[in-house]
């Protein structure tokens, strides 16, 4: 496994050749990093599958490095729609639509419909554009587990799945795209994310969570999921601490000095944005052998805080039974 930077145009260069002959690669979002393969081709959009332990019922989300490559994929594009697409593309909203054909069956995981975005990050769209084709990418972990923010965490995550990860140094928001959909000019929050509900709502006041019928209609719509290895218990205050084998992941600066072997301070005054940034990263960190829980301080759910919480409540369900 290479790593490249990937603001170099030779590394670009090397990237296009390996996708087009059926390879995967990693490469970096403003969101996280995703793993790549060519979208139109459902055997090379298979190791993805296998490269991840990804389960085939999870779609995956269709990257364009252009808004007008939106009309090859999706049948329609409702008006609503269009106004948000004005508004945060290219950004971290992605937006589900009825697919066209030429998108294989593998990718939609054989639902009608198909996760469409454009990423801001400049490495990102210069692949794309380079590729000259959409590139179908969750993030470049293995399934279940964190968010890679960097590239390290990719080589360590997914050591030798695949030939090539494209640096394109820390991710900037350090959290996935929002998802939507629509439906009679309807918006419909299917997971949340860097795009926060208060910005759609400048946009659209036609906002609603979207509830979940048992079908599995796009990334991170799963009960467990965004999960360290290590059990991951929401706490109020250190005071809540009642293991020193644990790591401590806080929002700001704690009053007093926590119980933990490992404290992570996702931002001293409180910045929900560089919490965001650093959320992933400092989870990963935490995620020591010689721990027996991680404790995580809960987040103002305001703005991206938001889909913070999201991912913390989805990892602390997986051990509910934890008493510590």
């Amino acid at each position: 496994m290479q790593i490249l930077n990937g603001y170099e145009h030779s590394a670009i260069k090397i990237a296009v050749q390996l996708l087009n002959k059926g390879h995967i690669v990693a490469f970096p979002t403003e969101t996280v990093y995703g793993l790549g393969a060519d979208a139109l081709n459902p055997y090379a959009v298979a190791k993805i599958f296998e490269a991840k332990k990804r389960p085939r019922f999870d779609p995956l989300i269709v990257h364009i490095g252009e808004r007008d490559w939106i009309f090859d994929l999706a049948e329609h594009i409702p008006h609503e729609i269009e106004k948000l697409i004005d508004a945060f593309w290219p950004g971290p909203l992605t937006i589900i639509l009825k697919k066209k054909e030429i998108v294989p069956d593998i990718v939609t995981a054989g639902l009608q419909t198909v996760g469409i975005r454009m990423p801001s990050h400049p490495v990102a769209l210069d692949l794309l554009r380079e590729f000259k084709k959409p590139i179908a990418a969750p993030s470049a972990n293995p399934f279940g587990y964190m968010s890679p923010t960097k590239a390290d965490h990719v080589a360590r995550m997914l050591k030798n799945k695949f030939p090539l990860i494209l640096d394109g140094g820390n991710s900037v928001f350090g959290i996935e795209s929002t998802i939507i959909s629509s439906k009679a000019d309807e918006i419909y929050i299917h997971r949340h994310g860097a795009t926060s509900i208060e910005d759609l709502s400048r946009i659209t006041k036609h906002i609603h969570e979207k509830k979940h019928n048992g079908t599995c209609e796009s990334p991170g719509e799963l009960p467990y999921h965004y999960a360290p290895i290590k059990p991951l218990k929401i706490i109020n205050s250190v005071n809540e601490i009642a293991c020193e084998q644990s790591s401590f992941l806080a929002y700001s600066r704690p009053q007093s000095i926590p119980k933990s072997r490992y404290v992570k301070i996702l931002s001293e005054e409180g910045d929900i944005m560089e919490a965001a940034a650093n959320f992933f990263s400092y989870l990963i960190d935490l995620d020591h052998e010689d721990v027996e829980i991680i404790y995580a301080e809960n987040i103002p759910e305001i703005g991206i805080g938001k889909a913070m919480m999201d991912r913390l409540k989805k990892a602390s369900k997986k051990y509910k039974h934890i008493t510590h």
